[in-house]
């Protein structure tokens, strides 16, 4: 299925670096939000690390699912999404080395969305709090869930949305890439159809803006999307620009990158 896409990032108001990366490759129709964490040099060195890392296993397995595998398959996922599952854990591996070699790295992380299309098919991961949405007729939904502290004081009612938005403690993550070999990785599958418009952010957009913000952006007809991550980036930033922001919008049925 063609794919249009389009993508943007900006290191904010407040930050003299930029630790966010992002992948939009068509060639592989695979997609990429990272935020780096652990402070200037190592935050860059684990979210490069990671989103190189993904990437590559992704390209090495495009036409070989035989071999290079480093861990067990789940047999409850589809090959699309044990690709992107495994992808993701070799890169927290591949994080845990550079850090047992480096001790200045100690503490760094990383937290991600991806997503990997195969034909109709999708598959969505997320590590943190970076966010995947999926905007279909007009309706946006938030396909990932936080692992952050607020996240799970929102889920168990002890506060709502507007003050998570606002909470002191809402960048203090509950699950990152930052070599931990227990670490889980979310997995969600379904298929898209043409007019689908998914949404992959760093909280420097997400965190900053509403829903209902987020579904008039995403959804504008008649800008490419390029002017619409630009839009989404200039929208954070006239809130203060907190932290780094990068968005990539994925649209199914289009025509190429706009």
């Amino acid at each position: 299925m063609q794919l249009s896409f389009a993508a943007a990032t900006d290191p904010g108001l407040k930050r003299r670096h930029n630790e966010d990366r992002y992948v939009a490759d068509a060639d592989l129709t695979f997609f990429l939000v990272a935020d780096g964490m652990g402070g200037h040099s190592s935050g860059e060195v684990a979210s490069t690390t990671v989103a190189e890392d993904v990437t590559a296993f992704i390209r090495e397995t495009a036409r070989d699912s035989d071999n290079t595998w480093p861990f067990g398959l789940d047999p409850a996922l589809s090959p699309l999404a044990n690709r992107l599952q495994v992808a993701i854990r070799r890169a927290n591996r591949r994080l845990a080395a550079l850090v047992e070699k480096d001790a200045s790295l100690d503490g760094t992380g990383a937290t991600l969305a991806a997503a990997l299309f195969g034909g109709d098919r999708l598959a969505v991961s997320n590590v943190g709090d970076c966010r995947a949405y999926l905007l279909r007729g007009g309706t946006l939904s938030q396909i990932t869930r936080d692992h952050s502290l607020v996240a799970e004081q929102v889920a168990l009612g002890l506060i709502d949305s507007t003050e998570a938005r606002h909470h002191p403690l809402r960048h203090v993550v509950t699950r990152a890439v930052s070599g931990d070999a227990g670490m889980l990785v979310d997995i969600w599958e379904m298929r898209v159809q043409p007019g689908d418009r998914l949404l992959l952010c760093s909280d420097g957009i997400h965190g900053v803006l509403t829903d209902a913000e987020l579904t008039g952006f995403v959804g504008i007809s008649g800008n490419s999307l390029q002017d619409i991550c630009k839009t989404l980036i200039d929208a954070a930033n006239g809130r203060g620009g907190p932290d780094n922001a990068t968005a990539v919008i994925i649209e199914v049925g289009g025509t190429g990158t706009v």
